[in-house]
């Protein structure tokens, strides 16, 4: 265990020029490029505390995703909105900041649901702590909640603390032969029934789901959707960290929609998860037409992987309705005045 919480004080109070905090790097393409002299933070690494009964872990940002998700595997625990971890260099700090989630968000829960407190140093090198270790001791706005997904623009997390579950009891995979349309019709139904469907994504044609709880619940739930094809629960990592083929792609979108909406007329191909919630485009249409669609449609598109050009034109992120803006602008110059921390990260004014 390593504690660099003085050096980063005195980087961050002596810097003349942007800086750009870097855990593992194993999301530097995501979002809008890195600007600004590397501070990197895998050093100060080391759980602190994991306490089993209280289903809490409390780790330095830099230490590594694979040590914390062993650590809880030898108790039966897990992060149960399963972060992707892209490579074997992901920091617990780079996942809170990025906020991601995996295959289990429809029925777990986003990260932020899960992050019970943090600690971090603020653009001028002050030490702030935000919620704790226990879900009920947040009084007033929950501070903590905003370090998930603001990509290191508001400061640099020190330490975080989330809270964990236990390892399901059984899990079955199955994979149904049908149209778009069918699968997030029968999703959509499911929804209401008392099922065990942890995960879904529907592909080519294909609606693969995870069933997860109790051996009973699972055997019950296999019944229930019907007779199909089982596959191993190694897909569900390959979804999670983008090893399927599919995510090979120059120009991705990410579609963050509500669930119920009806298949997208959009060109390419997609992929769906969350039940319908998230669809992964692949195609060369225009952005403008893209994120009108995802408008449209009560959401949001995201511009996940592309050339340098048309990230650098049309911005990772859908832009923010005037009053939203003002609002994260208010929050920077209170967490990072100097403007320092990963500028451009998330919109070219912040």
């Amino acid at each position: 265990m390593s504690d660099l919480t003085q050096r980063f004080i005195e980087r961050i109070q002596g810097a003349t020029a942007p800086l750009c905090i870097r855990g593992g790097g194993s999301k530097d393409w995501y979002g809008n490029a890195p600007r600004g002299e590397v501070l990197e933070t895998r050093g100060h690494a080391g759980i602190i505390s994991h306490e089993p009964s209280e289903l809490v872990i409390t780790a330095r940002c830099g230490t590594p995703l694979a040590e914390i998700e062993a650590a809880l595997a030898e108790k039966g625990q897990c992060l149960p909105f399963e972060p992707p971890r892209f490579s074997a260099e992901s920091t617990i700090g780079g996942v809170v900041a990025a906020g991601l989630s995996g295959p289990r968000r429809a029925s777990a829960g986003a990260l932020r649901d899960y992050l019970l407190g943090v600690k971090l140093l603020d653009g001028r090198g002050h030490e702030l702590v935000f919620g704790g270790q226990v879900m009920k001791n947040v009084a007033g706005y929950d501070v903590a909640r905003l370090m998930a997904g603001s990509l290191g623009t508001l400061g640099l997390l020190l330490e975080v603390s989330l809270k964990v579950m236990p390892l399901p009891a059984a899990c079955a995979t199955l994979q149904l032969p049908m149209p778009q349309a069918e699968a997030l019709e029968r999703l959509k139904r499911w929804a209401g029934q008392p099922l065990p469907i942890v995960a879904s994504c529907w592909q080519d044609g294909v609606l693969t789901l995870r069933l997860s709880g109790a051996r009973a619940a699972v055997e019950a739930a296999k019944e229930k959707v019907g007779a199909g094809d089982t596959a191993p629960e190694s897909f569900w990592d390959d979804l999670r960290d983008q090893r399927l083929p599919f995510f090979a792609a120059e120009t991705l979108w990410r579609l963050s929609l509500p669930p119920t909406t009806p298949p997208l007329d959009l060109p390419g191909e997609q992929l769906i998860e969350w039940r319908g919630g998230l669809r992964w485009l692949k195609s060369d249409a225009p952005a403008e037409t893209i994120r009108a669609a995802a408008a449209s449609a009560g959401g949001h598109a995201t511009l996940w992987r592309a050339p340098d050009e048309l990230k650098q034109r049309v911005g990772a992120f859908a832009p923010l309705p005037a009053p939203l803006m003002m609002l994260h602008k208010n929050l920077k110059a209170v967490f990072d005045p100097r403007g320092i921390f990963n500028p451009g990260r998330l919109y070219a004014d912040l």
